[in-house]
């Protein structure tokens, strides 16, 4: 190889080594009030993931400058050029990587807005935490357009292939501040939990023993199949919030028409006039109660299938008719990573019942006015009931919601790292101000 391509690989390969070598640990350049950091064992997964893919690609560009005097010398320059665009495409993927960590990070700095992040991750960790089960991982969140939420699970493949430290939770901005926030939130939480849980693939292969039975023509099992994930993943926030996680899922599904009801396999997502009425079915399986019949009568009134063509209308009647032989399978499966134990069996939901959670509301009104003595979602469980039961207005659980994320996010800022590991422990022992319903 001529001594002009060897100059021009060397030239290029320093500049991408003096590029790698500016980008600093986030801790050095994100200026935040403490109560709006994330987790210390988040920060620490982020920031020590970054550190070993910077120390590799810096360990392969200098590996590629040796080369050039050495084994590559001799070599034709297409084959060393080749070498060199190997090496861009990983500076990439780690600016990639970077870039992920830098859009849930930067908010955090903004006022009010960080620290009502920061009141975020208190929830989701409390909605993923399932002690003996599995060892959950951190969740940060952050607020993005649109009008869904999404989850960069952990332990998935980041751009370059390695395995993202810690759960990425994006929110939409037009569900601040309410308690349908929880809602969507806890839904993407249920995501993380289904993967550590590994509960898809078993049901899936349920599902498919079910399709392949001789029976009538019309086949539901072929759709709870497509869409079992998203199924699992409202379950779980039905599970950790009630009536709440009903109530945001109508928020988010109050669409025209035409989006409602439209009828589809290539969304894992299961129709939204039926995932409703689903979630409506689910919730009176969890927490029995007169409100989840009125809560479906109300939502098909929005949505009436009178004048729905007869054959998508047969179809959507059809699968309603089937959700509670679909519900007997979901909840009467035992899965291994349970211990053999269903679904209903592990969630804690004597705390969640709807008679409890409104006399709760009630003492908490009536006597100290305090909310934030208890466990986030059990916090926006009480707070969805109470709004469903016509003694919450809006004004009110705005103001409150804003005071509960602010308190859990100082709440953490305050604990040391063995409290942090214990939610309860450090509710219980951590003396920090309680905050008025008023």
């Amino acid at each position: 190889m001529d001594a002009a391509a060897i100059w021009l690989l060397k030239q290029e390969g320093r500049a991408l080594f003096t590029r790698v070598n500016l980008i600093k640990p986030f801790a050095l350049h994100q200026p935040m009030v403490p109560a709006a950091a994330v987790s210390l064992s988040a920060q620490r997964a982020i920031e020590r993931y970054l550190a070993r893919e910077r120390h590799a690609l810096r360990g392969d560009i200098q590996d590629f400058l040796s080369a050039l005097d050495g084994k590559l010398r001799n070599a034709s320059p297409v084959e060393a050029q080749r070498r060199f665009s190997l090496l861009r495409l990983k500076f990439n993927a780690v600016l990639s990587q970077f870039d992920i960590f830098a859009d849930a990070l930067t908010q955090r700095s903004s006022h009010d807005i960080g620290v009502w992040l920061a009141g975020l991750d208190s929830i989701a960790a409390d909605a993923l935490a399932l002690p003996g089960y599995y060892q959950a991982p951190p969740v940060i969140c952050y607020l993005d357009h649109g009008i869904g939420a999404a989850i960069r699970r952990a332990r998935t493949r980041l751009p370059g292939g390695s395995e993202n430290p810690v759960a990425i939770i994006r929110i939409p901005r037009e569900r601040m501040i309410g308690s349908g926030i929880a809602s969507s939130l806890v839904h993407e939480v249920g995501h993380q939990a289904a993967a550590l849980l590994d509960l898809i693939q078993p049901l899936r292969l349920k599902l498919q023993q079910h399709q392949s039975r001789p029976s009538r023509a019309f086949n539901s099992w072929i759709f709870w199949e497509r869409w079992i994930s998203e199924i699992l993943a409202d379950f779980w926030s039905i599970a950790r919030l009630g009536v709440t996680s009903t109530l945001g899922l109508i928020g988010v599904m109050s669409l025209p028409a035409p989006f409602v009801l439209r009828v589809g396999l290539d969304d894992p997502h299961p129709i939204p006039w039926l995932r409703v009425k689903l979630s409506c079915a689910m919730g009176q399986r969890c927490y029995p109660h007169p409100q989840w019949a009125a809560l479906a009568k109300l939502w098909e009134s929005f949505y009436p299938l009178d004048a729905v063509p007869d054959e998508k209308r047969q179809l959507l009647r059809r699968l309603e008719g089937e959700l509670e032989n679909f519900l007997d399978v979901l909840f009467g499966e035992k899965f291994q990573s349970l211990n053999g134990a269903t679904l209903l069996a592990v969630m804690d939901r004597e705390d969640r019942q709807p008679a409890h959670l409104l006399a709760q509301y009630q003492q908490l009104c009536d006597q100290t006015r305090q909310l934030s003595s208890l466990s986030p979602c059990l916090a926006f469980a009480m707070l969805g009931q109470a709004k469903a039961g016509g003694l919450l207005e809006p004004e009110t659980e705005s103001h409150l919601l804003n005071q509960l994320l602010t308190h859990w996010a100082l709440r953490h800022s305050l604990l040391s790292p063995a409290d942090q590991a214990s939610s309860n422990h450090a509710r219980e022992s951590i003396p920090i101000p309680s905050l008025a319903l008023t």
